[in-house]
């Protein structure tokens, strides 16, 4: 007799509960972030009536919405390579320096915080700082003499909206440097030293390269920080300076003159390039953990 094989075992299915944790963050991310993403970039290319058109694609390269572009692109480059260099000088001397050990935890706690203030309070803040009858305005004229106004300075103005972005770019740049710089060794240090080197050589051949990705990488990050940001710059400017996203409100907010479908197709061309500038951060930022491991 042959002896009969058992059968096979039944196939169980296992519900995998640690999913559940992550479910409310994928429908946020659903609801709030890829389901709008997506209708922007279908509205892009339709008409009213819902037929595909490149037209609103077209509609970009008119001279007034590339001019919005230009200006965006350049608060975005200035206020990001600003930020890079003001906030890395203060990272390196914080982590580098001979500061005291103590002041670490506080900026950091104050650059967690600074990083995310932006919106209508900010703009706020600046306006009843370096405002026509801010108190720094105010102060600099009736003590000193000196009148921001008469020496061409306004905070409603390519520089004065530049200037307020640094109080969210320079923090970031903490943040994210920071663990850059804690990432250098003391040994490379040490070497360059025992070979002769003086520290500028230290700076220039060696932690420089090093850090080198992680600061373009980080530059291209507050790039997109500045060229996405909205209620900071609507609530600052207004109708005064003419920015993308400035014109973007005008176009979605349901005026008679509006037209949505090319707010869709303007709102693209920011997804496209906030993008990239991530995309070039992602990678270079890799590349960076590599190297400081």
């Amino acid at each position: 007799m042959t002896e009969q094989s058992p059968p096979p075992p039944r196939r169980t299915f296992h519900l995998n509960l640690n999913w559940l944790g992550v479910m409310p963050f994928a429908l946020f991310v659903l609801l709030f972030l890829v389901m709008p993403t997506m209708k922007i970039v279908v509205g892009a290319f339709q008409r009213p009536d819902g037929s595909f058109t490149f037209a609103n694609i077209a509609g970009l390269f008119t001279p007034s919405i590339l001019s919005s572009y230009w200006i965006s692109i350049k608060i975005s480059v200035s206020s990001a390579a600003i930020g890079c260099l003001i906030g890395f000088l203060m990272a390196a001397a914080m982590v580098l320096g001979g500061l005291p050990r103590g002041l670490r935890s506080p900026l950091m706690t104050f650059s967690g915080v600074a990083s995310n203030f932006a919106g209508v309070p900010l703009a706020f803040a600046f306006l009843a700082t370096l405002g026509p009858l801010g108190l720094v305005t105010v102060f600099l004229r009736t003590e000193f003499g000196i009148n921001l106004r008469a020496m061409g300075f306004n905070i409603l103005s390519f520089w004065g909206l530049t200037i307020t972005y640094l109080f969210f770019q320079i923090p970031l740049m903490i943040l994210i440097v920071t663990p850059a710089l804690d990432g250098l060794k003391r040994e490379w240090r040490e070497a360059a030293s025992c070979l002769g080197a003086t520290g500028a050589q230290y700076w220039r051949m060696v932690a420089l390269p090093i850090l080198f990705p992680t600061i373009l990488g980080t530059f291209a990050l507050l790039f997109a920080n500045a060229f996405g940001a909205v209620a900071t710059a609507i609530a600052l400017t207004g109708s005064s300076l003419n920015i993308v996203p400035i014109m973007l409100f005008a176009q979605i907010r349901g005026d008679v003159l509006g037209d949505p479908h090319l707010g869709y197709a303007m709102a693209f061309g920011m997804i496209l390039v906030t993008g990239l500038a991530n995309v070039v951060y992602i990678v270079l930022r890799m590349r960076s953990e590599r190297w400081l491991k």
